[in-house]
């Protein structure tokens, strides 16, 4: 009987899920909270270094920088100057600019 159930929800979940289907949202808006505490250049280096598969320990050993040091870029508690957007941008293939 549990399985019928499941069953049924999972039909269910899926009916939502496609009438859900051709609404867009905009980033900032379903990222409204994480904003609140990290940085909107610390969310976008996250992303980008999880597109490229790399984890903190990883990217930092390609740029030659401590793993806390990324830690803190991502959490909104260390500026990214220019010198390093750029590092950042030939490791993970990204526009410099949008980690400034």
């Amino acid at each position: 009987m549990s399985v019928r159930t499941r069953t049924h929800h999972i039909r269910r979940v899926k009916k939502t899920t496609l009438q859900n289907k051709e609404q867009t949202y905009n980033w900032r808006d379903v990222y409204a909270k994480k904003l609140e505490h990290d940085s909107e250049s610390g969310i976008y280096l996250r992303g980008v270094r999880n597109r490229e598969g790399l984890t903190q320990v990883q990217l930092a050993k390609k740029l030659g920088i401590s793993q806390h040091h990324i830690s803190e870029m991502e959490h909104g508690k260390r500026l990214i100057g220019k010198k390093m957007a750029k590092r950042l941008s030939k490791v993970l293939k990204a526009e410099y600019r949008m980690f400034l």
